[in-house]
């Protein structure tokens, strides 16, 4: 589906008003070390991402779509990302899983949730 790519696209413009227009209002993400249950929270804890890892690239690899319903849909995929820490050369990757909902003739980021991959 297009969102994922239109949100992914948005998370690599570095901006929060670019992903905060794919967003839903009462998003929730679960991060690692946080969970954030506002608008205010999400922008918050991007932004301090974004200044931690400079340059950072975002990527979504093996996109699996479980729901694609008329209102609603739910994928996973493992999430790689890249960049520079304190001027030396960083990357990682995790677990993803992104929940959609159709507002009008939008599709919104509802719920992400992103862990570390299993050990």
């Amino acid at each position: 589906m297009d969102i994922l790519e239109k949100y992914i696209k948005a998370t690599n413009t570095h901006r929060f008003e670019e992903v905060k227009k794919v967003l839903h209002p009462n998003a929730k993400y679960f991060f690692g070390d946080k969970t954030c249950q506002t608008i205010e929270e999400i922008q918050a804890y991007f932004e301090n991402a974004w200044d931690l890892v400079k340059n950072e690239n975002y990527e979504a690899h093996g996109v699996e779509w479980l729901v694609k319903k008329e209102h609603s849909a739910t994928c996973t995929y493992t999430y790689f990302y890249e960049g520079y820490v304190n001027g030396e050369y960083t990357s990682g990757r995790g677990r993803a899983t992104n929940v959609f909902v159709k507002e009008g003739n939008d599709w919104l980021l509802i719920h992400e949730h992103l862990s570390g991959m299993p050990r």
